[in-house]
């Protein structure tokens, strides 16, 4: 009986019809592998997975292969993005074995839950030196009932394996050098088409973000500063940027950034929204803030739910075919725009008769000439003629299911990315989605948030990285509102992530909360994967709540989380860019107190500043600085308004003209 029809996750219900016997994670899967004396198969996967739907089709769907898996295994399917922490541990399981991992991962399990083997993508029949999906199942079957040493001999190892992952010593803690690293990692950025050298690429945010905070605070640090900004520019101009409908695909399968995997991500566009706002104010670049207009629009039309937050993914594939819904024929755009605007839109486009991939077309900038503004003006309107056009195609399925920790880094970004820009209703978009996940979506306790929300049910309570994100989001909205509720929801959450998540011992946090204990082990990881990891977010959250809240136990307790954040930095600094960025953040962040009854003349301006450096302290009057603040001192010089600019335990003179503030910050440094 497939059990996956009361399912919450849009994942899970596209197996709902599948001849397999699925289970949800659960205890009862488990206790049925133990009654029925049968291994577990945990496949793992997310709705936006290109090969996840390869497997389904060939072995899923497949009745005889069915029979097989339903005869030899209990099996149980996991949507990674649900369940996190149950994809991180097998993962880490599989990658103990020497294996690189992907999805979709299946792994096999004792009853008890311990992995004794696994891998990804099992075709159906052998296949470039890989076994048949089925000769695996009855191979494994067998070792399972015949020879139970071996299954708890590889069981047992492979979780001492993980213990010892999880149990790691931290490394030597000494202060990172930003100008040194930033270098390091420079050099290993290709000099041409950005990001890190060979294929595939990924935009990697957190090192960009790195790259580009050396650059602009070091005249020593150009090199990092040109790696950054190419990965910006051809990753804007690739095929992995959708230059008609906006937003960005998860990977590029080349070293050009030209063919992407087609598959659309919330937490993508988030980082690259955040980062494009930043080069787009630096160099008012039309490239940087088209990228970033465009994440926006494509948020807006196609992510933003009826609840007022945001989807987690689009489809690779639409009819079955990964791409389908974003590749043209030069046929095609001529019969919508003609033979002249097609020629013109073809030149620079890189359209062509055989196209750039498999016989068709991807949109791309990445050779083709930049226009003049008059053709800029007539492509934009060719432009969206053919999205009118592509709408009425099948579009790729969503995801529609609610993440706390995605639309966490989606929120920070709209709220940050509208001051620096200039666009008022970013900061709504923003606001509405902050106020589902903060009112809608509570663990049950009062005090934490649930992981994922869709259609009325929670998966709860949620991890650790969901309240970082959202901490981070509330102290965005505080910096662009100054409204009072979202600085004491920052408080509230960190202190509960602080209770229940993070490990007494080394300091870091766990993904799940102390009393959960359903896993072989509760996972710690401290490196960055595609989202950045909780602990450099919240490391910096905490870097920003200090400024804020000024408190002797804030600052004590950001300076006990850095301090264990770069221990963990120490053994793999470039897996670690979300604690670098924080470091970054508490070394060299700016602080800037507005003060006075007019002080709100100075916000628009400190909002426009890039917030990889600022830290906003509402001062309305004297009781609200603490006393031994550095700006504390020198309020009286404040007037009727103006902005104090503080670093380094140091406060320059009052700014009393809102024009002179980045002037004035740019000088002192």
């Amino acid at each position: 009986m497939n059990r996956l029809s009361g399912a919450a996750s849009p994942y899970l219900l596209q197996h709902r019809d599948n001849p397999v016997d699925w289970w949800e994670w659960s205890p009862e899967a488990f206790a049925e592998a133990k009654r029925s004396n049968r291994p577990v198969l945990l496949s793992i996967g997310y709705a936006a997975c290109h090969w996840c739907h390869v497997m389904a089709h060939e072995s899923f769907e497949n009745p005889a292969t069915a029979a097989v898996m339903n005869e030899l295994f209990v099996n149980i399917k996991v949507d990674r993005e649900e369940r996190p922490d149950i994809d991180h541990v097998y993962m880490s399981a599989l990658h103990s074995l020497g294996e690189q991992g992907g999805w979709p991962l299946t792994m096999f399990l004792t009853p008890d839950g311990d992995a004794f083997w696994g891998g990804t993508y099992f075709p159906p029949e052998p296949r470039h030196g890989r076994p048949s999906f089925t000769a695996v199942l009855r191979q494994l079957s067998a070792i399972f009932q015949r020879e139970p040493e071996r299954i708890a001999s590889n069981a047992d190892a492979i979780r001492t394996a993980l213990q010892r992952a999880e149990t790691a010593a931290l490394g030597e803690a000494g202060e990172p050098n930003l100008d040194h690293l930033a270098a390091e990692i420079a050099g290993a950025f290709d000099p041409r088409d950005g990001g890190l050298k060979g294929a595939p690429k990924f935009p990697n945010s957190g090192l960009i973000e790195l790259l580009w905070r050396a650059g602009t605070r070091s005249v020593e640090s150009q090199s990092a500063l040109q790696a950054a900004t190419v990965t910006l520019d051809r990753m804007a101009r690739g095929g992995i940027h959708d230059h008609l409908g906006g937003g960005f695909a998860r990977y590029s399968v080349d070293a050009r950034w030209l063919v992407p995997h087609f598959e659309k991500m919330l937490y993508d566009n988030a980082q690259l929204l955040a980062l494009y706002a930043l080069e787009a104010r630096r160099t008012s670049n039309p490239i940087a803030r088209e990228a970033a207009a465009g994440i926006v629009t494509w948020l807006e039309r196609e992510m933003l739910l009826p609840e007022g937050a945001f989807a987690a993914s689009l489809d690779a594939d639409s009819e079955g075919v990964e791409g389908k819904f974003y590749v043209w024929s030069l046929n095609e755009i001529v019969a919508i725009l003609g033979a002249d605007d097609a020629a013109l839109f073809a030149r620079h486009y890189d359209v062509s008769t055989h196209g750039n991939w498999e016989e068709t077309n991807i949109l791309n900038r990445l050779d083709m000439p930049d226009p003049d503004r008059e053709t800029a003006l007539r492509l934009a309107a060719l432009k969206e003629r053919l999205l009118a056009a592509r709408r009425q195609r099948v579009p790729p399925a969503r995801d529609d299911k609610i993440l706390a920790d995605w639309n966490g880094l989606m929120i920070a970004a709209l709220a940050r990315a509208s001051g620096l820009l200039d666009e008022p209703h970013w900061l709504d978009l923003a606001k509405g989605a902050y106020h589902f996940v903060a009112e809608s979506m509570m663990d049950g306790s009062g005090d934490g948030l649930a992981h994922s929300y869709r259609l009325g049910r929670l998966i709860a309570p949620g991890f650790s990285l969901d309240h970082a994100a959202m901490i981070d989001a509330a102290l965005a909205l505080h910096d662009a509102t100054l409204d009072q509720r979202y600085l004491d929801d920052a408080q509230h959450w960190s202190d509960h992530l602080d209770r229940h998540y993070r490990d007494p011992a080394s300091g870091v946090f766990g993904m799940t909360r102390h009393e959960t204990g359903e896993l072989p082990v509760r996972p710690r990881p401290t490196h960055d994967d595609a989202v950045p990891n909780a602990l450099g977010i919240q490391a910096a959250n905490l870097v920003r709540l200090a400024a804020k809240a000024g408190t002797a136990p804030d600052r004590t307790r950001a300076q006990a989380l850095m301090s264990a954040a770069l221990q963990a930095a120490a053994r793999a600094p470039m897996a670690h860019g979300s604690v670098l960025n924080a470091y970054d953040l508490a070394r060299n962040g700016v602080e800037i107190v507005l003060a006075g009854p007019s002080r709100m003349t100075f916000h628009q301006a400190a909002r426009s500043l890039p917030y990889t450096i600022t830290i906003l302290i509402d001062c309305p009057d004297a009781a609200s600085l603490p006393s031994d603040h550095p700006a504390a001192a020198m309020l009286r010089h404040a007037g009727k308004g103006a902005a104090f600019i503080c670093f380094e335990g140091r406060c320059l003179s009052p700014v009393t003209d809102p024009n002179r503030l980045a002037e004035t910050i740019a000088t002192a440094r």
